[in-house]
């Protein structure tokens, strides 16, 4: 089993930077390309040193944020790598950051924001969502990640029509967004049992988040859905992607969806023990609860 950490640090001292569309407005093209540039050259020196750093946590798996390159898909200020004035070096970084996730078996992923929306019944909404899921992709290709993971997105009044939809597009995606894409139950619409139609007719891989079960169940145990998901990867060869958290505010008080500092492991599904799998550690405390929850389960990687 290997755990992932999702995105961030809190001690140690790596940092990504971003910025926003109406900042990079005010500047002329030239620096406004010369900025971003800045900003993907450091984010690249921080993905290399990210995946060193967890190697060293031994945490096997790495979640790289969706505003990794910032800005690159916006209609007025977006770019295209080969733009910036830097744009060899950060590939540089990018393919030693391949190399080395390959050599040290750290598996990569993104997971992008909630605007992505192939179910909406809004042509541009789309399109949009395309579009981005392409850019990340590109990514993913660059440091070999080999995972995108997206919830099905909004009901609309009708789950059914909602599905048809996002399969539709699916069937139109390229091979290089298609091979990544992933599907994982959410904690308002979409359950297990609701995805797991679409995703054998599509081959697409489950990620079982068991927190959003929890919160929004459908009649499967923890281990039922687990096997079931397990299927999807394994029909694909593929290693099984799931995700870990607990509420902030405990199981018996108010809203349990928001995530808390670590997880307790009282929340870990015991039929997960023993699995070769990757878990994505939720929680807000980062490396500091990945590393706690490994220590207190005794699976600490050597």
């Amino acid at each position: 089993m290997r755990f992932g950490l999702c995105c961030l640090f809190v001690e140690e001292k790596i940092s990504f930077r971003t910025t926003t569309a109406k900042a990079l407005l005010n500047l002329t093209v030239k620096k406004r390309l010369e900025k971003v540039s800045g900003i993907c050259l450091h984010n690249a020196k921080s993905l290399l040193e990210s995946v060193k750093t967890v190697h060293r946590l031994g945490i096997g798996a790495f979640r790289i944020s969706s505003q990794f390159f910032p800005r690159m898909t916006h209609p007025v200020t977006g770019y295209r790598l080969e733009e910036l004035p830097e744009v060899e070096e950060i590939n540089d970084l990018l393919a030693a950051t391949k190399n080395f996730s390959k050599n040290n078996g750290i598996r990569l992923s993104f997971h992008p924001d909630q605007f992505i929306m192939l179910s909406s019944p809004r042509e541009e909404v789309t399109e949009n969502s395309i579009r981005e899921l392409c850019c990340q992709a590109d990514w993913a290709e660059a440091v070999r990640a080999d995972v995108i993971n997206i919830h099905a997105g909004g009901v609309y009044g009708n789950k059914t029509q909602a599905l048809e939809r996002l399969s539709g597009v699916f069937k139109d995606l390229p091979e290089k967004v298609s091979s990544r894409l992933t599907l994982e139950n959410d904690d308002i619409s979409y359950t297990v049992r609701d995805l797991l139609p679409v995703c054998h007719a599509l081959s697409i891989p489950l990620v079982y988040d068991v927190h959003h079960h929890r919160c929004n169940p459908d009649g499967l145990t923890e281990l039922e859905a687990t096997d079931l998901a397990a299927g999807t990867w394994a029909a694909l060869k593929r290693e099984q992607y799931c995700h870990i958290s607990s509420p902030k505010n405990g199981w018996s008080k108010g809203n349990p969806k928001p995530h808390a500092d670590f997880v307790d492991p009282k929340d870990f599904p015991t039929c997960w023990l023993e699995r070769e799998m990757t878990v994505d550690v939720e929680a807000k405390a980062k490396e500091l609860a990945v590393a706690r929850l490994m220590g207190e389960l005794g699976l600490v990687r050597e």
